[in-house]
């Protein structure tokens, strides 16, 4: 991580993530990777959703998890690459999914449970780490 103080949000609806991930779009990279860390269910594919709707590249609605496809791609050209690493065991598994050539792009690329393979990342890899903090409340923290 930077040194760069952690930013911590907290959201307490479905709605309320989704405009974080508004706001933090403008504070993420235009490019490059971001890991999105939490466990299941905790709002990571939510939290894309306002980001690409942010960005122009899809609306809430049109943004979904991409545990099967691995990869979806947002935008025209694509802005914004979400990728979920949930099913991969290995890191040459993730290799074959040609992963440094998403990150070479002009584009965004959002990983979810990209911290299973911290040797796959730049060392200062931006993070967002989501954790359930009771019913609908969740604790979002922004590291730079």
């Amino acid at each position: 991580m930077s040194s760069l103080e952690p930013r911590v949000f907290a959201t307490h609806s479905e709605e309320e993530t989704i405009r974080l991930g508004e706001y933090l779009s403008a504070l993420l990279p235009l490019q490059g990777a971001v890991l999105l860390i939490g466990n299941l269910g905790t709002g990571k594919t939510t939290l894309v959703k306002g980001i690409a709707r942010a960005r122009g590249a899809a609306e809430a609605d049109e943004v979904s998890s991409p545990t099967f496809p691995l990869i979806h791609e947002y935008g025209e050209p694509p802005s914004v690459f979400h990728i979920d690493l949930y099913r991969l065991e290995t890191e040459q598994e993730v290799l074959t999914l040609g992963i440094d050539e998403f990150l070479d792009r002009h584009a965004l690329t959002l990983i979810e449970w990209g911290e299973r393979f911290p040797q796959l990342w730049p060392k200062h890899t931006p993070s967002i780490h989501l954790e359930h903090q009771g019913d609908d409340l969740r604790r979002i923290t922004l590291h730079l």
